[in-house]
């Protein structure tokens, strides 16, 4: 094959697959990234391996970074959740994975001998980090909504109150976009007589803990309150084209974690060594770009239009459910795996769910249902010729039998 052949034969393959993206992205509702981003004016900075090795607050001898954007975005968190900026410390991982393994990790560095405690609805990840960590965790019962059950929890803490706890609390669960109340959970620490020194919170905010602070009348999660560290996924909310997100925790918290790395001459609190230089660069242009009024007005947007999708799916018939403070509707699971697929829904169990995020507009979700009720449609008329064959089936097997 020559050297032009080969090239056509590439570029062949790569329009195939963007054009295969661009049909996907338009069938995207089942999972919270939000697709609606342009990075244009970035793409010059794609010919650079950008690398954030070690602290973000630390030089390293590796020059060819994006720390001052870094540290822009974790001032602008640090802002978001109320702590001073000499009083957290905080990185951009790869993922919302990765900010709770940290957070789990920094909550057991500080009480090695601590119970984890999270909801049987909270992300995997955390009962990863469990795992990994060989920490003893406790499953916590749930409420309908997806919250956690705080009178299971009291009893769980009650039970263990020898040893200090570490505490998941959700900002959104995965399936029901369920919030954990954290200042209900403050109050049953104090209760069972957990002092601010025998326990670690940890609040995963993989995608509504960017939006709760928006939304008015929502409780605050803070760091005026005694929590030990907050994490949200970059590529959700905020959207970027890799997987990102912010960890940001109290500096006296990461001191049991940190250590110095002369390889590198800088210190390492990180769960990764090597971490992607672009990503902050693409949350810092969007950040900036939108400021907190234009964060503000795409939330208030999604939780309109999750609202409007659940009154038109009732509205066919088809039962679903809301929290107040999410933006995730849940109903029935659809029966007709092809449509599950075409749409890419997340389902559990009988349900499935929609995460209205930024790029889904009316207009899409006018399609969606209408699909969704064909689909019903088709299933039932399916059905019902199933039926009907097996009738004429039974009434001829029994014409047979009279005759003989």
């Amino acid at each position: 094959m020559s050297e032009e052949d080969r090239l056509s034969a590439i570029h062949e393959v790569l329009q195939k697959y963007q054009k295969k993206l661009a049909e996907r992205t338009n069938h995207h509702m089942g999972y919270p990234y939000n697709l609606d981003f342009d990075f244009g004016a970035l793409e010059g900075l794609n010919k650079f391996s950008i690398n954030n090795l070690g602290d973000p607050f630390i030089e390293s001898n590796y020059g060819v970074h994006s720390r001052e954007f870094e540290v822009g975005v974790l001032n602008w968190f640090a802002r978001l959740w109320e702590i001073e900026q000499e009083e957290y410390w905080g990185y951009i991982t790869n993922c919302g994975t990765e900010g709770n393994l940290h957070g789990i990790l920094v909550g057991r560095e500080n009480h090695p001998d601590g119970i984890l405690y999270a909801s049987r609805e909270t992300h995997y990840s955390v009962f990863k980090a469990a795992r990994m960590y060989r920490m003893d965790a406790e499953k916590v019962d749930t409420l309908e909504s997806g919250e956690i059950d705080y009178e299971d929890l009291k009893a769980r803490l009650a039970a263990n109150s020898a040893r200090p706890a570490i505490i998941n609390v959700n900002i959104g669960t995965t399936v029901k976009g369920a919030v954990d109340d954290l200042d209900r959970v403050l109050d049953i620490l104090t209760e069972t007589g957990y002092t601010e020194d025998r326990f670690y919170i940890h609040c995963d905010g993989a995608l509504f803990g960017m939006m709760m602070p928006f939304i008015k009348e929502a409780p605050m999660v803070s760091f005026k309150k005694p929590i030990g560290s907050v994490s949200v996924s970059g590529h959700k909310f905020v959207g970027a084209p890799v997987p990102c997100g912010v960890t940001i925790t109290r500096m006296r918290y990461v001191m049991a974690l940190s250590s110095d790395v002369e390889y590198l001459n800088s210190r390492d609190a990180t769960i990764m060594g090597s971490r992607n230089g672009h990503a902050p660069i693409y949350l810092w242009y969007t950040l900036t770009l939108k400021g907190y009024e234009g964060i503000r007005q795409d939330v208030e947007r999604c939780m309109r239009n999750a609202h409007i999708l659940k009154v038109m799916l009732e509205q066919c018939g088809i039962k679903t459910m809301l929290n107040d403070l999410s933006n995730t509707v849940v109903f029935e699971r659809p029966r007709e795996e092809a449509f599950v697929r075409k749409w890419q829904l997340a389902c559990e169990g009988d349900i499935a769910h929609v995460v209205v995020m930024p790029n889904i507009t009316i207009d899409k979700l006018e399609e969606f249902v209408q699909d969704y009720v064909n689909s019903r449609a088709r299933v039932s008329i399916a059905a019902a010729k199933r039926i009907a064959s097996e009738a004429r089936a039974a009434e001829a097997s029994e014409g047979s039998d009279a005759e003989c």
